[in-house]
Parts: structure tokens; C-alpha cells; sequence
């Protein structure tokens, strides 16, 4: 299977919209016991999610997992940090990839493939605002452009 295909729980649009995605990479994550249920429910939010890099491992942070309705105490902290499970190869191009100013880490989708949850990682440069003024502008002529070639085709 394709990296990023599977069932797609989660989508942070924000990354998209505050970076320019420049390079992607699979990641697994390490999880504890109810939340696998939790994001299989589809109770996993990206939007304020972040990736850092501490003693030459990979971490998710802000990611928020809601607790498993049927668990007991045995639940997990919604926003505690996870590790991302890459090889030390990946880690490293991050590593440097993000010595460079305005490069930051960003998850984009969560997803089960094969039965594992992975997280779809972006390497992207933060957007100026009229970098983000075009692209919305951008948006717009297209959805526009669809719109009048969908009319054409009714008539």
C-alpha cells in the first residue's frame, strides 16, 4: 500500500495551509492501551499537533486523543507526547531539514494501514500571508472554473 492510503481518521488542513509541504514520511506511533479503540472510533484531533525531535527520537506533541468511552482508570492522558517510530536514517534528514530557519515538522493525516496507526509527517517552510492570500485566491479561480464547466455540461 501507498504511503499515506488506508483509512484515514484524521486531517490537519491547517498544515497545509500554514506550510508548504516540501517533503512527506511515514511514521508509525507508540500507543497505550485504550487508545488504538479511541482512534479506531475516530476521536483523534491534529490541528495544534507538532513534531519534535529530542535525544534523536521523534515525538508528537499536542496531539489530542480523547479517552475510550468503555475504558476505566486504566485511561490515557489526551495530550501527553508520543514517540514516532522512524528509522534513524529519516530522523537524521529531519534533523537537518529543520536546522534551517522557518522549516518545521507537521503531522498531516492519521491513518490504519494493516492494522497499525501511522501518522503522515510533513517537512514544510511556514507560509507568509500573501503566500496564503494566493493560494486561497488560487482555490477560488478553481472552484470557480469547475463550477462553470459543471453548467456548461447540464446544458
Amino acid at each position: 500500500m501507498a504511503k499515506g492510503r488506508g483509512k484515514v481518521l484524521a486531517v490537519n488542513k491547517k498544515a497545509n495551509f500554514d506550510f508548504a509541504i516540501e517533503e512527506t514520511i511515514e511514521a508509525g506511533i507508540v500507543l497505550q492501551g485504550t487508545e488504538i479503540k479511541s482512534i479506531r472510533n475516530g476521536k483523534v484531533q491534529l490541528r495544534d499537533a507538532f513534531v519534535l525531535i529530542r535525544n534523536n527520537e521523534a515525538w508528537i506533541s499536542n496531539m489530542h486523543i480523547s479517552p475510550y468511552e468503555q475504558g476505566n482508570q486504566f485511561n490515557h492522558d489526551p495530550v501527553r507526547s508520543r514517540k514516532l517510530l522512524m528509522h534513524k536514517k529519516q530522523i537524521n534528514t529531519l534533523i537537518g531539514q529543520t536546522k534551517e530557519k522557518g522549516v518545521a515538522i507537521v503531522p498531516l493525516k492519521m491513518y490504519i494501514k494493516d492494522g497499525f496507526a501511522k501518522v503522515l509527517v510533513g517537512v514544510g517552510k511556514g507560509k507568509k500571508l500573501y503566500d496564503k492570500r494566493r493560494d486561497l485566491k488560487e482555490k477560488e479561480a478553481k472552484r470557480d472554473i469547475q463550477r462553470a464547466f459543471k453548467d456548461k455540461q447540464q446544458y
